[in-house]
């Protein structure tokens, strides 16, 4: 059963190099291992708050022999490539726990240059699902879609979690307050 890494890079706050703001060109490489990786466009107008939004997706594993994510934040400058800092996402923060298979994790981590000196935050969205599985609601059959029950807690009924970016994405959303519906019967 292969196992496919849906990672949105959203965006990154305050990224400076050499003590100043990155003026443009900015762009992120996610690395599972060093031969399965991705990368995103260059932001060129985002300064040092860039934003991407790019769903990047990668095979993942099913062995577990991966432990770290890499997210390595580089600029293009006209001296050539430049890392502006990295993070190591560890995988138990998306897998296995308490959260349900194709759960939603908005996650932030902050990025250390070279020197490990902190040099800004990254912000990313990340979903595992089986290869071949459906990503959105919408893509369901009316038929196939879960009515709510008489008694349901998103922290207990999997599947019913509230709506997350429904457009592209469906499911639950770490992050957010539980919320409970409860129908009488009286």
């Amino acid at each position: 059963m292969s196992r496919v890494l849906e990672i949105t890079v959203l965006s990154a706050e305050d990224l400076r190099i050499d003590r100043k703001s990155v003026k443009k060109n900015a762009y992120v490489t996610v690395k599972v291992d060093p031969f399965n990786y991705r990368t995103t466009r260059m932001e060129e107008q985002g300064g040092s708050y860039p934003s991407w939004n790019e769903k990047l997706e990668m095979d993942m594993s099913v062995n577990g022999n991966t432990q770290f994510i890499a997210l390595e934040v580089n600029c293009r400058t006209s001296s050539g490539e430049r890392r502006i800092g990295s993070a190591r996402m560890p995988v138990t923060d998306f897998m296995g726990g308490y959260a349900p298979e194709g759960h939603l994790h908005l996650l932030s981590y902050r990025l250390r240059d070279e020197r490990m000196q902190r040099n800004g935050i990254i912000n990313v969205s990340v979903r595992v699902r089986v290869r071949g599985q459906r990503t959105s609601f919408r893509d369901v059959k009316s038929a196939e879609r879960k009515t709510l029950p008489d008694y349901a807690c998103s922290s207990q009924a999997v599947g019913y979690g509230v709506p997350a970016m429904e457009r592209s994405y469906g499911g639950a959303v770490t992050g957010i307050p539980v919320w409970c519906a409860y129908q009488s019967k009286f």
